[in-house]
Formats: C-alpha cells, sequence, structure tokens
C-alpha cells in the first residue's frame, strides 16, 4: 500500500507528551507542527529498524525521541524530486534508502585511512557521536542522543546532523562524499532553473564556509575568540552544513543571529515560513 494511503502507527499519549516534555524545541513547534511531526515520526518507527549495540535496548521511548528529532527536518520539504507533497508522509521519501538505525550506548571508534600528498598513509581511530552511510544505516550514540535537551543552546544535535547528512547524500553518486548541496530545483528561493538555484546555494555556503574557517583558525592560532558553533563544522563543507542545520533546528534565533544569510537559504530549503518558527 502506497505510503501516502497508508495510516501511520498511533503514537500514545503520554509518549508524545513526554518527547515534547524532554525537548523544549519541539514543544516550541506551533501546534499544526506539533500534530505533523507526530505523524511523521509514527510512520518513520513503523518503517526503521532500531538495533541497540552492545548490549544496549531501545526501548520506545527512545526509539520515539530519535525519530520525532529525525523527522524535524521534513516538517516543510517538499519531494527529493522537488515536486510538491502530496501528503505529509511523502516527505519521508528523503530517508527511503535505509532501514537500519543502529544506537551505541557511547561514542563509537571507527579506524580511518588517509594518504597525504606525499603518498604517506595515515591510520588513524576517531571516536563518533554518529554516521550516516550512504544507501546505508545510521549509526548514533545514545549518550549524545540523551543530550540533546541540554545541549540545544549551544546549537548541537547529533540526531538532526546526521539526517540532514542523509538528506545531502541523496542525488550523490555511488562512492563521493556528500558535499552540503542537497537536490534543489527551479523555484527554490525564486531560482529560474536548476542551475540557478544550485548556484545560489553554492554561492552563499561557500562564503559563509570561509568565514567560519577563518574564525575557527583565528581561535586556535592566535587565541581570537571561539567561534559559537563547533569546530568540527569547519571540516569540509558536508559537516559545515550539517552542523549549521542542527543550529538552524535548535536554536533558531542564535542561528539567525551568527548567519543571517544562512536563514534565509536554510528557510527557502526547509521550507519553513515565519509564522511557523519557534
Amino acid at each position: 500500500m502506497p505510503r501516502r494511503i497508508r495510516p501511520a502507527p498511533p503514537i500514545a499519549d503520554r509518549f508524545w507528551r513526554h518527547t515534547l516534555g524532554t525537548h523544549p524545541f519541539l514543544a516550541a513547534l506551533p501546534a499544526d507542527d506539533q500534530t505533523r511531526l507526530r505523524l511523521l515520526s509514527g510512520q518513520f518507527l513503523q518503517e526503521k529498524e532500531f538495533h541497540g549495540a552492545h548490549g544496549l535496548v531501545v526501548n520506545d521511548t527512545m526509539a520515539l525521541a530519535i525519530a520525532a528529532q529525525a523527522c524535524l527536518p521534513l516538517l516543510h520539504v517538499v519531494r527529493p524530486d522537488g515536486q510538491p507533497l502530496a501528503h505529509p508522509l511523502q516527505a519521508l521519501d528523503w530517508y527511503d534508502d535505509f532501514v537500519g538505525i543502529v544506537v551505541q550506548p557511547g561514542a563509537a571508534l571507527a579506524r580511518r585511512e588517509v594518504t597525504d600528498g606525499a603518498g604517506v598513509v595515515h591510520r588513524y581511530q576517531e571516536a563518533l557521536a554518529g554516521e550516516a552511510m550512504d544507501r546505508g544505516p545510521v549509526m548514533l550514540a545514545w549518550t549524545a542522543v540523551a543530550e540533546a535537551p541540554t545541549v540545544a543552546a549551544h546549537g548541537t544535535n547529533v540526531v538532526i546532523h546526521e539526517f540532514v547528512h542523509k538528506m545531502d547524500m541523496r542525488a550523490m553518486p555511488r562512492g563521493q562524499h556528500p558535499d552540503g548541496a542537497p537536490p534543489l530545483f527551479k523555484g527554490f528561493l525564486d531560482s529560474p532553473s536548476d542551475t540557478a538555484a544550485r548556484q545560489r546555494w553554492r554561492t552563499t555556503m561557500q562564503k559563509a564556509y570561509a568565514e567560519f574557517r577563518e574564525a575557527v583558525a583565528l581561535a586556535e592560532r592566535f587565541g581570537g575568540e571561539r567561534p559559537w558553533l563547533d569546530a568540527y563544522a569547519a571540516q569540509d563543507p558536508a559537516e559545515f552544513f550539517a552542523v549549521t542545520s542542527e543550529a538552524y533546528f535548535v536554536n533558531r534565533e542564535r542561528f539567525t543571529a551568527e548567519f543571517p544569510p544562512l536563514r534565509e537559504l536554510y528557510d527557502g530549503f526547509f521550507r519553513f515560513s515565519a509564522a511557523a518558527t519557534p
């Protein structure tokens, strides 16, 4: 049965109230958005499979907390092909390339290998609070997920971060690295063509990314004031998009003050109107 006519399983009132009560940035949403988020979250829970690692048991409260935050970026988007939604549940098309969500008790250690300009291979381990795999599962560290209510003031949210990566990966050729530019189409911020839409995005993002990298460099090398957001955003354009998207959804006021050009850009992509923002 197509998703648009398949009824989403109901979420018990007590679970939904608990989720809103423990996540102020969700409770601050307008009532209509909360209703839409509840619908999306129920369908998300029906379609995805949660797997606890290292003995962790993912209970209903944990799964719903992840689902609600994962669906927050989908509240007002168009479909991945640029078409408007015939039904709100079609927004979940953005996440239809995977089923599994692996929840670790704490940070996961990933083995990395990079080759420098001289051809020397460097191997190291990296502690991950989350990871989104192209056409594969999403991994989340529960310790980081559980911090969401308290770290929102810092613009931080690991669930939103990883699921925005998934949106970034939608048009990415297999084996490539996301570049911080999700699928964009004619009409994005009144762009006359797909090409113009993508150019508008890249021009705005490149400038903001370069300014952020400079601020991080000044702080690290010369003792300048540290940027508000995590310096991890300076790693590459994809991480910059994911990190700034976290802030856009959980601390819109501070995000707007720090990144005025990105506010308009993200409003255009995520389709949040001024009346729908907390």
